[in-house]
């Protein structure tokens, strides 16, 4: 998929995307919730004639207010804009959420920003947006303004399934509990790790089982163990198993994420790396020595290989 244009100040906003509906949020995970605010988002713009631009930010707020907060994140910046752009958005607005972005009034969110920045004709944002400096702003705000100044505001209610809200935090919390299909579920698509495959200690060659050492970055970290997953290489889905954790039976107190592809002998290092979670298969073990684990990696391998030929 071709990659959208996107910058990241609304001060820098191309005459091109300005015009448009803006569709507002941090937007992590673009779960189905989020899908549905872009498809309206989408309807308004066609209605225009006009482009869809997503405005959100980065860093996420909350890794900016509270920066010693853990991993958190279900979607990093690239994967981000790439379903962005699946869901029919045509640019991103990913405004730098620095110091003085945060100190912005309401007011002027919506002055500077949205209208003389975006030229929004029409925003669409979930029922629990908030803008401005200590969340000054809500969407009656936005709504107010919107009538005042002449530009269509949409706020869309909360998306449900089986009474409950489509969310990123209940699906950060699947993903803890290691229920890769419930959070594949309530994405609406697999949730991915991606980053670059690095330089590992090579320890799962020598017993016969080459990994990808992948790097996990800023994503939020599921529950440890092991998984079955499809890794993206040179434009393919491959199958594979991966096992996410501090390796206790080399004593390792780092977090690692390796992924063992099914019959393949390339080189990786260095490349980015999708590696989409299928569903768990055990939690993280200790081993008493090298011949059980060894054991053990193969049949977690046959587990996976079960679970991808699954229909």
């Amino acid at each position: 998929m071709n990659s959208i244009p996107v910058f990241d100040d609304w001060r820098q906003a191309p005459v091109a995307w300005k015009g448009g509906a803006v569709a507002l949020g941090n937007f992590d995970g673009v779960h189905r919730g989020h899908q549905a605010l872009l498809a309206d988002a989408g309807k308004h713009a066609k209605t225009l004639g006009a482009p869809l631009v997503a405005l959100t930010f980065e860093p996420h707020p909350r890794g900016f207010f509270v920066p010693d907060t853990g991993p958190f994140r279900l979607t990093l910046p690239p994967a981000k804009l790439r379903l962005l752009a699946q869901y029919g958005v045509q640019a991103v607005l990913a405004q730098r959420f620095d110091a003085g972005f945060a100190a912005l009034s309401a007011d002027a969110f919506i002055e500077d920003v949205l209208l003389k920045g975006l030229g929004a004709r029409h925003v669409v944002c979930g029922y629990d947006f908030t803008f401005g400096a200590r969340r000054g702003g809500n969407v009656e705000r936005l709504r107010t303004e919107g009538k005042a100044r002449r530009f269509g505001v949409t706020v869309l209610e909360p998306v449900m399934r089986e009474g409950e809200i489509y969310s990123s935090t209940r699906i950060r919390e699947a993903l803890r509990a290691g229920m890769a299909k419930e959070a594949a579920e309530l994405l609406g698509h697999a949730w991915e790790i991606e980053g670059v495959v690095e330089l590992g200690d090579q320890r799962g060659r020598t017993i016969g089982f080459p990994t990808a050492n992948v790097a996990l970055g800023e994503h939020l970290r599921p529950r440890f163990g092991v998984y079955a997953v499809r890794a993206l290489v040179d434009g393919e889905w491959r199958e594979a198993v991966a096992n996410l954790g501090r390796r206790p039976t080399f004593g390792k107190l780092k977090e690692n994420f390796e992924v063992h592809l099914f019959d393949f002998a390339g080189d990786l290092y260095g490349k980015v790396l999708r590696v989409a979670l299928v569903d768990f298969i055990r939690p993280e073990m200790k081993f008493a020595g090298l011949d059980q684990l060894k054991a053990q990696i193969a049949a977690d391998g046959q587990a996976a290989k079960a679970i991808l030929a699954a229909p």
